[in-house]
């Protein structure tokens, strides 16, 4: 098989389209479809599923893909560790959840930007279960997201451990009020995948209050903004609230440590070599006294 035709595939399936993955792999629409032919020729079966919308990966490619991910991202590994001189160089790319962005990582960034100028920072956000899936599927370097994690292919390390508290707005007073089934509720979150909302159904379930209406956001200042508006309520980390600007616009309640007590993880792909850039990166985070090494395995 031609490392080139692997690397079309992968991003065709990825891209879940034969245009979408040419204008990404910079290449004419016919390239692309031709290497796909060469490598279904090769294996003798079908790869795809030609639909209106695009493909779709057949029983056959569901199989290959895994085999063309690891081809690939060692390929990729093979290449950077030839470059890796010992001096940062290249790209970065950091995955994290909104709220860690918010009020945790600025200064830490900052200092590696200062240190590091010609690493090119990635960063992305998104929540703990499609950042978790980024790290797997080798598509970022390493990820801040929600413990605890249980994965035989990541390694982490604890870097915060957030307390999560409850907010509303002034006319609720204490949880009680809303075990009421005669006030509205309305919970505001983060799209699926974010742990701190699971937390909050788990909460809300432990209330009594197992039924709501809920509002998905993609931005924290949406959902700071609309509790504060008396939209709704929200779970998000003590320290993020008390930094934030609508502090005094606000109630907090205290809830349950169980559900409370939140570690905020680096993870990284443990069989993955551990490049200059990413080396220095985590020198910069444990400078702060707050991490301690955990393993997944």
């Amino acid at each position: 098989m031609e490392i080139s035709d692997l690397i079309t595939f992968s991003t065709v399936a990825r891209c879940a389209g034969i245009t979408r993955a040419a204008k990404e792999l910079n290449t004419v629409q016919s390239n692309v479809t031709s290497r796909i032919k060469s490598l279904e020729d090769e294996v003798g079966v079908a790869l795809f599923e030609r639909h209106s919308r695009g493909v779709a990966l057949t029983s056959a490619g569901l199989r290959l893909l895994p085999y063309a991910s690891r081809i690939t991202m060692l390929l990729h590994e093979a290449t950077d560790a030839a470059r890796d001189d010992g001096v940062a160089l290249g790209s970065l790319r950091i995955g994290t959840m909104e709220t860690t962005l918010a009020v945790r990582l600025p200064e830490i960034l900052a200092d590696y930007h200062s240190k590091y100028p010609n690493v090119e920072l990635i960063v992305q956000t998104g929540p703990t279960a499609e950042l978790v899936q980024k790290v797997l599927d080798n598509e970022i370097d390493g990820a801040f997201v929600a413990g605890p994690i249980d994965h035989a292919l990541l390694e982490g390390e604890q870097i915060f451990n957030e307390k999560l508290v409850l907010i509303t707005s002034r006319n609720i007073k204490s949880l009680a009020d809303l075990q009421s089934a005669t006030i509205p509720l309305t919970a505001l979150m983060f799209r699926a995948g974010c742990a701190y909302r699971k937390k909050l159904e788990q909460l809300l379930t432990s209330l009594g209050r197992p039924h709501y209406h809920s509002l998905e956001f993609g931005t924290l200042e949406g959902i700071l903004g609309c509790v504060a508006a008396g939209v709704g309520i929200a779970l998000l980390p003590e320290h993020l609230i008390k930094n934030s600007n609508i502090y005094k616009q606000i109630n907090i309640h205290e809830i349950d440590k169980d559900i409370a007590n939140t570690p905020t993880i680096f993870i990284r792909r443990n069989d993955v070599r551990e490049g200059t850039s990413m080396k220095f990166f985590k020198e910069c985070l444990f400078d702060g006294d707050y991490s301690s090494k955990l393993s997944f395995n």
